[in-house]
């Protein structure tokens, strides 16, 4: 059987992360409003964990998106597949990534994917082109690094 997962991030601003990554990615973020809603009614949660959100009450810590065509639960807004959850962390990113995604576009578009995500709040950070390969290196909103191929 094979283990159910989901990719962490720690950040400083997990709501911005959360739509960067969702627009960059095609995913969608997780609405949790209804399981927030219930858990107010039954005194379970108080307003200090909470924020607004797109319009909507949702975690002050914590979001994640999912990919558009896996299932979630109904009652609680959370994915069940491919998801990556930010969590709101004090300490600011001092190091180099240990982990990284790469993400792959259409043959021969690279160039035309580095400029979408620019526009979204990517900053390149330089192209490498070995004997290997070739392909862009850009950190996110928060200076987190990811490739493009």
């Amino acid at each position: 059987m094979a283990l159910h997962w989901k990719l962490v991030i720690d950040a400083a601003d997990p709501h911005r992360q959360a739509v960067f990554w969702a627009e960059a990615l095609g995913y969608v973020v997780e609405d949790n409003s209804t399981l927030i809603e219930r858990l107010l009614g039954y005194g379970a949660i108080s307003e200090d964990l909470l924020t607004e959100f797109e319009g909507r009450r949702a975690w002050r810590d914590l979001v994640a998106v999912r990919h558009p065509d896996d299932p979630f639960d109904a009652e609680t807004g959370t994915g069940l597949g491919r998801r990556i959850l930010f969590q709101r962390v004090p300490e600011p990113k001092t190091v180099k990534n240990r982990l990284h995604l790469d993400l792959h576009g259409a043959p021969g578009e690279r160039e035309a994917e580095v400029r979408r995500l620019e526009a979204l709040g990517a900053t390149l950070v330089r192209h490498v082109k070995e004997p290997g390969g070739e392909w862009s290196v850009l950190t996110d909103p928060e200076g987190n690094e990811f490739c493009v191929q």
